[in-house]
C-alpha cells in the first residue's frame, strides 16, 4: 500500500491519497466494504471522479502488459494499465492506429474506455467505447467477467463511461484501425468569426477524418469566436516523416506563484497564434503528435495554471442553438474576467454513443479552461452549466470537479441504471457529491 499526490489533472485538490496494487485489490475484494475502492488511471481526468478520499484508489498504473496484437487484424488486447502511446507504439510499425484518440496519449486504455473519450473525428467514427471489442471485469464479488455487445451487454454499456464504479477493467480487446500512415494531412482554415465557422463545418466533416477548431475566446465584436479550424486525414504511405517521432524533453518544472494564462498574457498569444494563419487555406503534413497529442509535448503543462489550479468546462448542446448559445457562452466567460486558453469546437456526428453515461450527443461541444479564481470562478462555471442545460445540453463529467447533482441528472436522464449496476465496493467523489446526493 501506498500513499501519494494521485491527482487528477486540474489540481484542484491536491493531497496525498491511499492507493493499492490491483494484486493488492483482488486478495481483499471479498472483504471490500461500500464505497471501499476506486480505480485509478494515469489522473487525466479533470475533476475527483478518479478520487476516492472515503477510501482506496486501485493503481491501475502497475499492469501494463500488452497481451497480444494481431498485426493481420489490428486486434490488440491490453491490460488496463496501458497507456494509448504504448498502443500506438506497437501498432503503428504495422500501419494501425487507435481508431479514437483524446487529447492525450498519457491515457491509460481503461481510462479511455471508463470516460469513453472522443477525438477529432467523432463525427466519422463515433467514440472509444464504439471500438471496443470485449473487456474483463473483476467484480469486488470475486467474479471476473467477460463483457461485450453480445455477453454481459448489461454490464459492457455500463462500463464503458462507466468511471471505474462497475468494477475494475482487467483487460480491454481493442480494434484499430488500419492506415497508410500515421502522420496527418492537415488543412488548417482561418475563419473569422463563429458565423463562418458555422457555414463551413458540416462540408469539412463531410470531407475530413478529423476536425476541430481552436477559438479566441477573448476576441470582440464582430470577431467573436473567430479561430482556425483544423481538419486532417491520414498521409499516404510516402511520408517520410519517422514513424515515432523523437520526443520532446520541454517540462514545466514547477507551479508559479500565480497563474501565467490570464487575460493579458492569452490576448497576446491569441492574437498572435490567429495572425500567424494565413487567410483561406494551408495544407501541410504534419507529424502524428502534433497533431493529435499537442500538449504532451510540454511535460506538467498544467502547472501553468498557477498553484490553485484550473477547472476545465465542456458542454454539448443541440445543433440548432449551437451559433448563438456558443457566442453566448463565450461572452459570458469573457464579461466574468476569465481567459480561457485551451478553446475547443467540435460538431458530434449521429452515432449512437454505446456507453449509459456516454458524454457524446449529437450537436456541438464547446471546451473551456480557466485558471481557478476561487468563488468567482464557480459563479462562471454555475453560470455557464445553466445555459447549457436550459437548452437541452449536457456538461461532461470526467472534465467536471463541481457541478451540482441536478446539473449531472439533467446532463443524464438514465444516471440510475448505472448506479443500479454499480459495483457497492466502488465510488468516487464525483458519485458522491452528483449521483447519491440525488433522490432515488
Amino acid at each position: 500500500m501506498t500513499e501519494e499526490n494521485f491527482d487528477s489533472w486540474g489540481r484542484l485538490d491536491r493531497h496525498p491519497r491511499v492507493a493499492l496494487s490491483p494484486d493488492a485489490y483482488e486478495n481483499e475484494r471479498g472483504h471490500a466494504g461500500a464505497g471501499a475502492f476506486l480505480p485509478f488511471g494515469n489522473g487525466r481526468s479533470y475533476g475527483d471522479s478518479c478520487h476516492n478520499d472515503q477510501g482506496r484508489l486501485i493503481d491501475s498504473r502497475l499492469r501494463t502488459r500488452i497481451l497480444g496484437f494481431d498485426p493481420g487484424t489490428g486486434i490488440i488486447s491490453c491490460d488496463a494499465g496501458v497507456t494509448l502511446r504504448a498502443v500506438l507504439q506497437a501498432a503503428i510499425p504495422h500501419r494501425f492506429f487507435l481508431p479514437v484518440t483524446p487529447g492525450t496519449a498519457a491515457a491509460t486504455i481503461a481510462g479511455a474506455v471508463a470516460n469513453d473519450v472522443h477525438g477529432k473525428n467523432h463525427h466519422s467514427r463515433g467514440t472509444f467505447g464504439r471500438h471496443v471489442l470485449r473487456l474483463t471485469l473483476l467484480r469486488s464479488d470475486g467474479d471476473v467477467l467477460t463483457c461485450s455487445p453480445t455477453e454481459n451487454r448489461d454490464l459492457f454499456e455500463a462500463t464503458i463511461a462507466g468511471m471505474g464504479l462497475t468494477g475494475m477493467i482487467l483487460t480491454v480487446d481493442l480494434q484499430l484501425m488500419k492506415v497508410p500512415s500515421a502522420h496527418i494531412q492537415q488543412h488548417a482554415i482561418r475563419f473569422d468569426g463563429l458565423d463562418e465557422y458555422f457555414a463551413m463545418v458540416a462540408q469539412v466533416d463531410g470531407e475530413h477524418e478529423y476536425s476541430v477548431a481552436w477559438i479566441d475566446q477573448l476576441a470582440t465584436g464582430r470577431c467573436t469566436g473567430r479561430g482556425i479550424l483544423l481538419a486532417g486525414d491520414h498521409a499516404d504511405a510516402s511520408c517520410e516523416f519517422p514513424d515515432m517521432p523523437r520526443a520532446k524533453s520541454r517540462s514545466i518544472p514547477f507551479s508559479p506563484p500565480f497563474s501565467l494564462l490570464n487575460t493579458v498574457t492569452l490576448k497576446v498569444f491569441n492574437a498572435y497564434y490567429f495572425r500567424w494563419q494565413r487567410r483561406g487555406e494551408r495544407v501541410a503534413t504534419v507529424e502524428w503528435p502534433g497533431y493529435f497529442h499537442p500538449l504532451d509535448a510540454i511535460g506538467h503543462w498544467n502547472r501553468l495554471y498557477g498553484p490553485k489550479g484550473l477547472y476545465q468546462h465542456q458542454s454539448v448542446y443541440p445543433s440548432e442553438v449551437a451559433p448563438e448559445l456558443t457566442r453566448r457562452l463565450l461572452e459570458t466567460a469573457r464579461g466574468a474576467g476569465h481567459a480561457s486558453f485551451l478553446t475547443v469546437l467540435k460538431k458530434f456526428g449521429e452515432a449512437r454513443p454505446p456507453g449509459l453515461l456516454s458524454f457524446p450527443r449529437p450537436g456541438f461541444t464547446l471546451t473551456l479552461d480557466f485558471a481557478n479564481q476561487g468563488e468567482e470562478t464557480l459563479k462562471l462555471l454555475d453560470r455557464l452549466d445553466a445555459m447549457v442545460i436550459e437548452a437541452g445540453g449536457g456538461i461532461n463529467p470526467y472534465k467536471d470537479a463541481r457541478m451540482s447533482p441536478q446539473t449531472f441528472a439533467a446532463s443524464f436522464p438514465n444516471w440510475a441504471r448505472l448506479e443500479a449496476l454499480r459495483d457497492p465496493a466502488m465510488v468516487s467523489n464525483f458519485w458522491r457529491r452528483t449521483a447519491l446526493a440525488l433522490p432515488r
